[in-house]
């Protein structure tokens, strides 16, 4: 298996270099994951253009209504 970076006993023998890493990884958390104002933007320009032939989601796990056998 390849891991990109340092490895991890040379990476952990320092506490600066762990915590250098640790900032990284929380940096790079905090940069991927959108604001909630920009979600609410994009929530609201999705529900002010519905489109006719979609239909209202559901649980990809919910028990089909229909049975699988008709003679059931």
């Amino acid at each position: 298996m390849f891991i990109p970076g340092p490895k991890l006993n040379t990476l952990f023998a320092s506490r600066w270099k762990a915590l250098l890493w640790a900032g990284g990884v929380l940096l790079t958390a905090y940069c991927s994951v959108p604001s909630a104002e920009e979600t609410n933007a994009e929530d609201k320009v999705a529900d002010q253009a519905p489109h006719a032939d979609s239909k209202p989601a559901t649980s990809p796990w919910a028990p089909d209504p229909t049975p699988a056998h008709p003679g059931q």
